[in-house]
C-alpha cells in the first residue's frame, strides 16, 4: 500500500517491527527518534529520568539540552537551577546549548539536528518548526523524554495525514505568517485538530526556507501535531549555506560532539550528497484523510486576534480602525529569524517608534543577531527606538521583560496569543508578520506598511472517504487481554478540557495520593461523577477530550478511580500520550461517540447509559448492543506499555533484559 512522507519518515525511524511490516497512520510504533531536545523543562525530566533507575543516556548523541525559555532571570534560585541542568548534561554527556545562545528550536535547525527526511521530537510543542526543512518534527511529553534519554525509545501513533496544496505565489510583502494566519484563520473548524500535515503544491518552490519554517512552526497554533515541507532544491541550497557558514567560522558544533577536525558532524558535504542521493517523498497515490488547498496569490496581509488565531482581519481593515496599541514584539521561534529582522528594519529606516509605544526585539539565536548585526539591520531597528532583549525566549510566554499590562494592546510576531499569555489577562494581544508589526510600532496603532488590494483568501477543502477497513487479525501479546466488556458511562461535552478532569488546585500537591486523585476526578466538570460511577466502568466522550494542558494527573484520577479505558470521538494528543504513560488505556470511537449523543443528547453533565459494550482488541472491533464499530488497533508497542504499568517501568523492564 502507498505511503504518505510522514509513514515514510516514521517507517524509518520505528524499530522492532515484524519482518515486511509497512506502517500507516492510526498504527501504534516503537519509535527511535534521531534527537529528542529539552529545554528549560529539563529540569523536570532528570527526576524523571532518575526514577526509571539508570545513571546514563542510552545514546548521549541523541539528547540535547537547550536552555532558553527563562533567561531573563538572574535569581540566584533560577541560575542554580542553570547550573545544575548543565553539569547534569555535560555529566551524561548530552550535546549543551546555554543561555544566550537562543531558541532550542532554532538551535536545532542551525545545528544541524533537525534534518531533512528525520523524525526529531522535543518536550515542546513548537517542535513542529523542524518541518520546515522536511523533519518530521512532533511534541512529546517529559516522561517520553525521560524514556528516550534511558531506552533511546518512546511510542508514538501516526496521526491522521492532511496534504495541504499551496498554488501559486506570495505577492511582494506578504510573508510566510500571513500564509499560516490565514490557513488558522480560514479553515478554523479542526480541520487538522491532531493531523500531521504534508505540504505540497507548486507554490513551495517560491517560499523561503525562514518563510517554511514560520509556517510549520504556527501548524501548532492550526491543532496539528508535525507540519512537514518536501525537501527540495532550495532545502539542499540552504543545508550547503549553513554548512559553509559554519565550516568559515570555525563552528564545528558543541564540544561534545566535534570530531576534533574541525568539521561540523551533522552540517558536512557527505551528508548533504547522501540525502541528495535519497531524498524522501510521498508515494503516488498516497492516501491522506483531507486535501486543503490555498492559492498564495489570494493571501493579504493578516492580524489574527485578539486573544486567539483563529480570528483572522485583513491588516488593511484593521488599519482604518485606529485601534491604539502600546507594545510590539519582533520575538519568538517564529519569526525572529534574519529574513524577519531584515523585513522589520526595512519598514522602520529612518524612522521612530511612536512616543508611547515600546517596540521589543530579540533574534531567534546568537548567530542571527550577530548576522543582523553585521549587516546593520540590528542597528536600524536600535536607531528606531526598538528594546532590544538576550536571544531566546521571554515575553512570548510571559517572562521577563516587556509583559503586557492591564489594559494594554500589544501586536507581536509571536505564535501564540492566549489571552493572559503575554502578561495581563485583561490586556489584548493580536498577532501579525514582522512587517506589520514593525508599521504598527511606528504608527502606534495596528497598521499596514504598503497597500494591497483586499480580497479573499482562493481555499477548497476535500475529504477523502476513509479506506474500506478490512477486518484485521491483531497481534495480542501475552498477558494482554482479548475483550474487554463493561458498563458505558457518557460524558458528552466536547472539549472537556483537564482542569474539568483534574482541577488545577491539586496539580502541584506532590504528596496527593491516588485515592486522594480519585475522591476529586471530574470536580470541576460535574461534582456528581464519582457518586455516579462506578469500578469497572467504560467512560465514553465527546470529541478533543482532555485538551489544555499536560497534568498527568487528567489520566491517572481515571485510572484511580476505577474506570477501565476511556473511549472519545477523538483525544488531544497530550492527554492521549500521558494516558498510555501511565498505563491507562484510551482509543478514538467517534461514531460511538456521535451515536451516544444522538441518543442521550448533551444537556446532562455524565450519563450512566446503561449499555454494555465489548471491545475485541484481536478483531479491532468495539460492539454495543447490536452495532459493531471498527477501532484501530491497539498495537504491540501501546499493548507492552499497557502490560509493563506505564512507560516508565517498560523502561525498567527493557533495561533490564
Amino acid at each position: 500500500m502507498p505511503q504518505n512522507l510522514i509513514e515514510k519518515i516514521a517507517q524509518k525511524f520505528t524499530v522492532d517491527l515484524e519482518a515486511g511490516q509497512q506502517v500507516h497512520a492510526g498504527d501504534y510504533l516503537m519509535i527511535q527518534p534521531a534527537y529528542v531536545m529539552t529545554h528549560d523543562n529539563t529540569g523536570a525530566v532528570i527526576p524523571k529520568f532518575k526514577k526509571i533507575g539508570v545513571n546514563q543516556f542510552f545514546n548521549p548523541r541523541q539528547v540535547v539540552h537547550t536552555l532558553d525559555h527563562n533567561i531573563q532571570d538572574k535569581s540566584e534560585k533560577n541560575l542554580q537551577k542553570y547550573r545544575k541542568i548543565e553539569d547534569f548534561s555535560r555529566e551524561m554527556g548530552a550535546d549543551f546549548y546555554p543561555a544566550g545562545r537562543g531558541i532550542g528550536h532554532q538551535i536545532m535547525v542551525e545545528e544541524g539536528y533537525a534534518w531533512p527526511g528525520a523524525m526529531v521530537v522535543a518536550s515542546d510543542s513548537h517542535s513542529n518548526m523542524y518541518g520546515g526543512l522536511g523533519c518530521l518534527g512532533t511534541p512529546v511529553v517529559r516522561t517520553d523524554a525521560a524514556a528516550i534519554w534511558a531506552s533511546g525509545k518512546t511510542w508514538w501513533q501516526i496521526p491522521p495525514v492532511v496534504k495541504v496544496v499551496l498554488t501559486g505565489k506570495l505577492r511582494p510583502g506578504v510573508t510566510g505568517k500571513d500564509v499560516i494566519i490565514t490557513l488558522a484563520g480560514y479553515f478554523n473548524k479542526d480541520e487538522v485538530l491532531n493531523h500531521a500535515i504534508e505540504f505540497t503544491g507548486d507554490g513551495v518552490q517560491h517560499l523561503s526556507i525562514d518563510q517554511r519554517l514560520t509556517i510549520a512552526n504556527m501548524t501548532t497554533e492550526w491543532g496539528a501535531l508535525a507540519g512537514v515541507f518536501p525537501v527540495d532544491e532550495k532545502t539542499i541550497a540552504w543545508l550547503r549555506q549553513r554548512a559553509e557558514y559554519v565550516k568559515k567560522r570555525g563552528l564545528a558544533g558543541v564540544a561534545s560532539d566535534a570530531d576534533g577536525h574541525g568539521e561540523h558532524p551533522r552540517l558536512n558535504e557527505k551528508r548533504i550528497k547522501e540525502l541528495e542521493n535519497d531524498i524522501p517523498h510521498a508515494d503516488e497515490q498516497a492516501y491522506y484523510a483531507k486535501e486543503l488547498v490555498l492559492d498564495l496569490a489570494s493571501v493579504v496581509p493578516h492580524v489574527a486576534g485578539p486573544d486567539t488565531v483563529k480570528v483572522v482581519t485583513p491588516v488593511s481593515e484593521l488599519a482604518g480602525k485606529n485601534i491604539k496599541i502600546h507594545k510590539a514584539y519582533l520575538v519568538s521561534c517564529v519569526n525572529s529569524r534574519l529574513e524577519d529582522i531584515a523585513q522589520a528594519a526595512e519598514v522602520v529606516k529612518g524612522k521612530k517608534v511612536a512616543d508611547h509605544v515600546k517596540f521589543y526585539i530579540a533574534a531567534a539565536s546568537s548567530e542571527v543577531q550577530k548576522e543582523a548585526e553585521r549587516l546593520g539591520y540590528w542597528q536600524t531597528l536600535l536607531d528606531a527606538g526598538a528594546i532590544p532583549l538576550p536571544p531566546g525566549c521571554g515575553p512570548c510566554i510571559g517572562l521577563g521583560a516587556g509583559l503586557l499590562e492591564d489594559g494594554e494592546v500589544g501586536i507581536s510576531a509571536t505564535n501564540r496569543n492566549f489571552k493572559g499569555r503575554m502578561g495581563s489577562r485583561n490586556a489584548q494581544a493580536y498577532l501579525a508578520s514582522p512587517a506589520v508589526v514593525a508599521a504598527s510600532a511606528i504608527s502606534g496603532k495596528i497598521d499596514s506598511p504598503f497597500e494591497i488590494p483586499t480580497e479573499q483568501p482562493k481555499t477548497q477543502i476535500k475529504i477523502n472517504p476513509a479506506p474500506a477497513q478490512k477486518s484485521v487479525d491483531v497481534k495480542i501479546l501475552p498477558g494482554f487481554p482479548t475483550k474487554i466488556e463493561g458498563e458505558l458511562l457518557f460524558c458528552p461535552q466536547d472539549n472537556l478540557n483537564t482542569d474539568g478532569i483534574y482541577p488545577g488546585k491539586y496539580t502541584y500537591i506532590d504528596d496527593f495520593t491516588p485515592e486522594q486523585q480519585a475522591q476529586v476526578v471530574m470536580e470541576n466538570y460535574d461534582p456528581q461523577f464519582v457518586k455516579m460511577m462506578k469500578k469497572g466502568d467504560i467512560l465514553v466522550g465527546g470529541f478533543n477530550f482532555g485538551t489544555g494542558s499536560s497534568r498527568e494527573q487528567a489520566a491517572t484520577a481515571l485510572k484511580y478511580v476505577g474506570i477501565q479505558m476511556a473511549l472519545a470521538g477523538s483525544f488531544s494528543e497530550t492527554y492521549k500520550r500521558n494516558a498510555i504513560n501511565n498505563g491507562f488505556m484510551v482509543i478514538e470511537a467517534p461514531e460511538l461517540s456521535k451515536d451516544l449523543k444522538q441518543r442521550f443528547g448533551s444537556d446532562q453533565l455524565t450519563i450512566r447509559t446503561e449499555l454494555k459494550a465489548e471491545i475485541d482488541f484481536s478483531k479491532g472491533q468495539l460492539k454495543v448492543e447490536d452495532r459493531v464499530y471498527p477501532i484501530r488497533p491497539f498495537g504491540v508497542a501501546a499493548q507492552e506499555i499497557i502490560l509493563a504499568g506505564g512507560l516508565e517501568k517498560w523502561v525498567q523492564k527493557q533495561l533490564k533484559k
